[in-house]
């Protein structure tokens, strides 16, 4: 088991930027994918962004490529997201997520963290 305790959330202006992090209890290289989800009030939660055990496969949804940046430190146990250009359709709640397989469904994540929120905003 591994808990995950994520930070970085905050108010921001649109354009702005974020770092989130999530922190975990144990070794989360053992996880093939592990990441960020999101979800706004009124809608589904959402994958955002995931990446392998070994750090060197991604995935971004098509609304955040070119403006989030995952990255991890296993020796850390530590994953980060950097987000630029932030827009106002990026409020939410951002959850960090670890799983076993090698997935983007969210029913495969075993492992959730409480929550960051994000607010853009004019």
């Amino acid at each position: 088991q591994v808990q995950l305790v994520e930070s970085g959330g905050d108010l921001v202006q649109p354009g702005g930027s974020l770092n989130l992090t999530c922190v975990g209890s144990a070794d989360i290289s053992e996880y093939n994918s592990i990441g960020w989800f999101r979800q706004a009030p009124g809608k589904e939660r959402e994958v955002v962004s995931l990446i392998n055990k070994y750090g060197d496969q991604t995935y971004y949804a098509d609304s955040v490529k070119r403006r989030f940046t995952i990255s991890k430190d296993n020796a850390k146990n530590t994953v980060y997201l950097q987000m630029n250009s932030l827009e106002p359709e990026d409020t939410a709640i951002y959850y960090c997520a670890a799983g076993r397989r090698r997935t983007t469904y969210m029913g495969d994540f075993d492992y959730w963290g409480q929550g960051t929120q994000v607010t853009v905003v004019t």
